[in-house]
């Protein structure tokens, strides 16, 4: 016992002098650290015959507290004492001008979707996802696509597996796919997103972002297709009037298939929509094909419905008089600075997110 106080009496006058956090941090490993002091007699307690043991373990207990305790106060004196200091000796220069505020911008892409998003939100489609990464199944062969057919090589589609399993989906129509499978019709869906083809030149990207439409009901026809990408075209270029036609043409998921072309003329170097007599392709579309409903386990004889396909940076850069694609991805924050959004102020005629 006479050693145990002879430690509480060396370590509680050393805990009373004028110290600083690293003495007292160094004061408590002596004591209490694995080979510490305090430590040591604890683990030689088993050696001491047992009618000593408990009396030595209850001083040891009380002499252990009361140098913690006082270990703990001197810390909390030396904190107050450095907060104090600092009070007294730090001061904020009020005079100093205010930093600049640097705010982000919304890029045109993310924008645009939002925008789509809204204008379809109002007549009565709803936004669905799926993977960036596909199987064969979903990406093709659900959608009618033969195996020989071009989108399938190797120089068009980023295949992820030797057999040609798993790849970079091409397009968004695997979400209506994955809709369909997992739900009952009707169904009125927008599906956005990232899409994935070998493609590098100033109106192509290996990624770019799509938006596909899908409505499938009983008595679907081409004039609800025509009606409502009449609806749309006019409400994203905020147009009251818009020429627009229908050419044939071939997908494999919908029969008959279409593109869609709009009337447009050039002022001043600017495309101006919905006016002139030149016409520019922007989109494809078409009635579901039969095969694409069997495949998803609808019925072709009571549900019909149609599909289209829309590229979203095209639509950014028609809208915004954006000439070059490459320019969307390539991180550039002049770029971004210039043609992004304010995400403070949002336009007159933006009708907002309704996901």
């Amino acid at each position: 016992m006479s050693d145990i106080k002879k430690i509480k009496d060396e370590f509680l006058h050393k805990l009373s002098e004028d110290l600083n956090i690293e003495n007292v941090n160094q004061i408590k490993s002596e004591l209490f650290g694995k080979s510490g002091k305090i430590s040591n007699f604890f683990k030689n307690l088993g050696s001491l015959p047992p009618e000593e043991r408990k009396k030595f373990a209850s001083d040891l207990n009380f002499v252990k507290d009361e140098l913690q305790e006082k270990i703990n106060k001197k810390i909390q004196e030396i904190e107050i004492r450095e907060i104090n200091s600092k009070l007294e000796n730090e001061k904020v220069d009020v005079t100093l001008p205010e930093r600049d505020i640097v705010r982000g911008k919304i890029h045109p892409v993310s924008q645009v979707i939002d925008e789509i998003s809204s204008i379809f939100s109002e007549i009565g489609f709803s936004v669905e996802e799926g993977p960036d990464v596909e199987n064969e199944h979903y990406n093709f062969t659900a959608l009618n696509t033969p195996d020989n057919h071009p989108a399938r090589d190797m120089h068009d589609t980023f295949y992820l597996d030797d057999k040609k399993e798993l790849l970079l989906r091409t397009h968004t129509s695997p979400v209506q796919v994955r809709t369909m499978l997992k739900d009952k019709p009707p169904f009125k869906i927008i599906a956005p997103g990232r899409t994935y083809r070998s493609d590098s030149d100033q109106t192509h990207a290996p990624m770019f972002h799509q938006v596909e439409g899908l409505h499938i009901d009983k008595n679907i026809n081409m004039g609800h297709l025509k009606g409502c990408l009449n609806y749309f075209i006019k409400s994203f270029f905020e147009v009251d009037k818009i020429k627009m036609r229908f050419r044939p043409s071939h997908f494999p998921f919908t029969e008959p298939s279409a593109e869609v072309d709009i009337g447009y003329e050039l002022k001043d170097g600017k495309i101006v929509i919905g006016e002139g007599d030149k016409w520019l392709e922007i989109l494809g579309c078409g009635m579901v094909h039969p095969n694409v409903l069997k495949n998803v386990k609808i019925n072709s004889d009571k549900y019909q419905g149609y599909a289209f396909g829309i590229g979203i940076d095209r639509l950014a850069m028609l809208k915004y008089g954006i000439n070059d694609l490459r320019a969307f991805f390539e991180t550039d924050y002049r770029w971004l600075n210039h043609f992004g959004f304010d995400p403070l102020d949002v336009p007159s005629n933006y009708r907002g997110l309704s996901r």
